[in-house]
C-alpha cells in the first residue's frame, strides 16, 4: 500500500516539474517563464519611465543660469545615494558579471541604480535610462532563474533575457534589443551566447507589449526624419563616405573620456564629491547649449526640426561629446546609446549644411549608426534598431553604415570587458 502511495506521489512530482510534458509543441514550461520575465521587465521599465517623466518635468520648471546649481545639485544627491546604499557598477561589471560569474547579476544593487540613475537622468545628464534597466531588468532575471532554481547556461540565458526586456521597453525593438543583449556581452564572439536569443525574444516581446500598454506607447518611428528614397549605387559609398566620419566621431569620443577619466581619477575623492564637479561642469555647458541638457531622446526631434547655424551646430557637436564624457567619468549614472545618436545626427546635420545636395537622411542615419557600432561594437542590433527608431525605409543604408563603423572601431573596445577572454 505504501509502494502504491510513494509511487503515485513521484508521478504527481513529475506532472509538477514537467506540467507541459505531453505537449506535442516546442511550446513549454520554459516559455511560460520568459514570457514571466517579459511581463515584470514591462512593468518595471513602464514604472520606471513615469517616475522618470514626472521628475524630468519637474527639473525641467529651472531654467537659464539655475540650471549650474539643480545639476549640480542633482549630482551630488546622486553621488550620495551611492556612498550611502552601495555602488551598483557601471556596464563593464554587468557584463563582466554575465560572463564570468555564472550570468548572475546582483539584486542587491538595484535601489542604488534606481535612485542614482533617476536623479541624474532627470536633472540633465547626457547619459540615458538604457544601462539603469537593462542592470535591473537582468538581475530580475537572475532573481528569477534562482526562485525557480536554474543553473549554468539556463541562468545565464535567463538573465541576458531580462537585460533584453529592458532595452526593448524603451526602445521599443524586441529583436534588436534582443541581439543588443548577445552583442554587447562580446564584440566578436557573441555566437557564444546565442542559446540566450529566444528567450530574449519571448521576454522582448511581452516586456514591448506591457510597456506600450502603460505609457501608451505608438508603433512607428521616433524620430522625425524624411522617408529615405534610394537615387542610385552611389548611395552606398555616401553611406560608407558618412559611416567613416561617424567613427571618427566614435574615436573622438572613446579618446575625450579617457582624458577626463584621468582627470577624475588624478586625486581621490569622494563619489558624490566627483559627482558635484560632474554637474557643476554639465550644467555649464547647459546654460550655453540646453539642447545638450538631457540624454537625447526628445531632443533628437528638436534639433531636426529646428534651425540652427553651422557655427552653433559645431558647438552643440563639440560640447555633447564632452558632456557624455564628462558624465561617463565623473560618476553619473546612465547609458551612452541615445546620446551616440544625438551626436550622430548633428553630424549628419553638419554634413548637409556643407553640402546642401546630399540626402539628409542619408548623412543623419549613417552617422549615427557608424558612431554607436563604433563604441559599442554591436552592428548587428544597431542596424535593427535604428532602423526601427527612424523607419526601416533607411534599413540598408544603415546596414553598411553600421558595419562600416565596427570595423572602423579602435582593436581595444571602449567597454574593455567585453574583450577579455572566458
Amino acid at each position: 500500500m505504501k509502494l502504491k502511495q510513494g509511487r503515485k506521489i513521484l508521478r504527481y512530482r513529475e506532472r509538477l516539474d514537467q506540467p507541459l510534458g505531453f505537449n506535442p509543441f516546442v511550446f513549454s514550461r520554459s516559455f511560460l517563464l520568459w514570457a514571466l520575465l517579459g511581463l515584470l521587465g514591462g512593468v518595471i521599465a513602464g514604472l520606471y519611465w513615469i517616475v522618470l517623466e514626472f521628475l524630468t518635468h519637474q527639473i525641467a520648471f529651472f531654467q537659464g543660469w539655475l540650471v549650474i546649481p539643480v545639476m549640480a545639485l542633482g549630482g551630488l544627491l546622486a553621488g550620495l545615494i551611492i556612498h550611502f546604499i552601495g555602488d551598483p557598477g557601471e556596464i563593464h561589471l554587468m557584463v563582466n558579471n554575465i560572463r564570468f560569474n555564472k550570468g548572475k547579476l546582483d539584486p542587491k544593487n538595484n535601489p542604488s541604480m534606481i535612485l542614482s540613475s533617476l536623479l541624474c537622468v532627470a536633472s540633465g545628464g547626457s547619459l540615458g535610462p538604457e544601462a539603469p534597466l537593462v542592470q535591473i531588468t537582468g538581475s530580475t532575471g537572475t532573481w528569477l532563474g534562482k526562485l525557480f532554481r536554474l543553473k549554468g547556461e539556463d541562468l545565464r540565458s535567463l538573465s541576458i533575457a531580462g537585460m533584453a526586456s529592458g532595452f526593448t521597453a524603451l526602445f521599443g525593438a524586441p529583436l534588436g534589443g534582443s541581439l543588443f543583449s548577445l552583442e554587447i556581452l562580446h564584440y566578436k564572439y557573441a555566437v557564444e551566447y546565442y542559446r540566450a536569443i529566444i528567450p530574449a525574444f519571448v521576454a522582448s516581446c511581452f516586456s514591448y507589449l506591457v510597456f506600450a500598454l502603460i505609457i501608451h506607447l505608438g508603433l512607428g518611428p521616433v524620430w522625425d526624419l524624411s522617408a529615405y528614397a534610394y537615387s542610385g549605387i552611389f548611395d552606398f559609398a555616401y553611406a560608407v563616405l558618412f559611416a567613416g566620419i561617424g567613427a571618427i566621431l566614435g574615436w573622438t569620443f572613446i579618446g575625450c573620456t579617457k582624458i577626463f577619466k584621468v582627470a577624475f581619477e588624478r586625486k581621490p575623492l569622494p563619489i558624490y564629491l566627483k559627482t558635484l564637479i560632474g554637474g557643476l561642469l554639465l550644467g555649464s555647458i547647459a546654460y550655453y547649449y540646453p539642447i545638450t541638457r538631457y540624454f537625447g531622446h526628445h531632443e533628437i526631434n528638436t534639433l531636426l526640426t529646428s534651425s540652427y547655424s553651422l557655427a552653433f551646430l559645431g558647438g552643440i557637436l563639440v560640447f555633447k561629446i564632452i558632456a557624455i564624457s564628462i558624465t561617463v567619468t565623473s560618476g553619473w549614472r546612465g547609458g551612452f546609446i541615445i546620446p551616440l545618436f544625438f551626436v550622430g545626427a548633428t553630424a549628419g546635420l553638419i554634413l548637409h549644411e556643407l553640402f546642401p545636395s546630399i540626402n539628409l537622411s542619408l548623412a543623419v542615419v549613417s552617422c549615427m549608426a557608424a558612431i554607436n557600432a563604433c563604441v559599442t561594437r554591436t552592428p548587428m542590433s544597431t542596424t535593427i534598431l535604428l532602423a526601427t527608431l527612424t523607419g526601416f525605409g533607411h534599413f540598408i543604408p544603415i546596414l553598411f553604415a553600421s558595419l562600416t563603423g565596427y570595423f572602423l572601431a579602435p582593436k581595444t573596445p571602449f567597454i574593455g570587458s567585453q574583450m577579455k577572454k572566458q
